[in-house]
């Protein structure tokens, strides 16, 4: 993909702010669009009408059936999703030594699988469930088998569309049996941060620890919609450190920026890490 002349002027700033800095980096949906996983918001994003809230999720089983039917459906295609340029053009830049790590608000683990070693799951994960009784976590992968038992007629509806978080709207939910924690019996929920949820408190003093032992942030892929993007940035500026962003989209950040870079992350990472590994 070529970059247009503006997005090619913006790489320039970018590299001459980013080089010979520690770059701590923050990614959301942007960054896997061009895997094939749909983002939330921004030119082309679906609506969702009712996202599940934390609220919901724990007060109303019929909402949590769909969810759950939806997820299943829609989790064998989702961990098909493979990493894109973008993704590993990061993790070469931590190979680099150039990025000292990935923060991400994304929960599909394709920074993990494009090779970056040190990623903030700052969301959560789709490939982990834990017990909300007994704490116990469980593989994905055990959970969708215990799934497939319960439910044997459960099938993929005709030109299913998925979701942002990986789900699959499903025609019916109504018979679907959620399976128990196989420890405590207790009551199942996937290992991601929920709307109206808190970002748990280890997990954003590991972001906290990552900007710290950084010189730069760059910012990929995210409109900062969400509360969390914004405190990785405000503990940024606090240090007074050169921050560029990359997204196709404003954000709610771009007055604080030093560079602002409108394009796709693909093209854009890829040649950031072109230039920042040749100098």
């Amino acid at each position: 993909m070529q970059l247009s002349d503006q997005a090619s002027d913006g790489v320039d700033r970018a590299v001459e702010l980013l080089r010979g800095r520690k770059t701590a980096v923050l990614t959301g949906a942007g960054i896997s669009t061009d895997s094939g996983i749909p983002a939330y918001r921004g030119a082309g994003a679906r609506t969702r009408a009712t996202p599940m809230t934390i609220q919901t999720y724990l007060s109303d089983p019929d909402a949590r059936r769909r969810y759950w039917a939806g997820g299943h459906l829609g989790y064998r295609t989702f961990t098909s999703t493979q990493p894109n340029e973008g993704h590993r053009a990061l993790a070469e830049l931590e190979k680099l030594g150039a990025v000292s790590g990935v923060i991400t608000q994304n929960v599909d683990g394709l920074h993990l699988r494009a090779g970056s070693r040190r990623v903030v799951e700052l969301h959560g994960t789709m490939h982990r469930v834990h017990c909300l009784d007994c704490g116990q976590v469980f593989d994905r992968r055990a959970v969708a088998d215990q799934i497939d038992e319960l439910n044997p007629w459960i099938t993929v509806p005709e030109n299913a569309v998925m979701n942002p978080d990986g789900d699959v709207s499903p025609l019916s939910s109504e018979q679907f049996v959620i399976p128990p924690c196989t420890v405590c019996g207790g009551m199942l929920k996937p290992e991601v941060v929920y709307f109206g949820e808190f970002v748990p408190t280890a997990r954003f003093r590991a972001s906290e620890s990552l900007v710290h032992a950084s010189e730069a942030l760059l910012v990929a892929g995210t409109s900062l919609a969400v509360n969390s993007g914004i405190r990785v940035i405000e503990r940024a500026r606090r240090r007074d450190m050169p921050l560029v962003i990359v997204n196709h989209e404003p954000t709610k950040a771009d007055g604080w920026a030093d560079a602002v870079i409108a394009g796709g992350t693909t093209p854009v990472l890829s040649a950031l890490a072109s230039r920042l590994s040749a100098s």
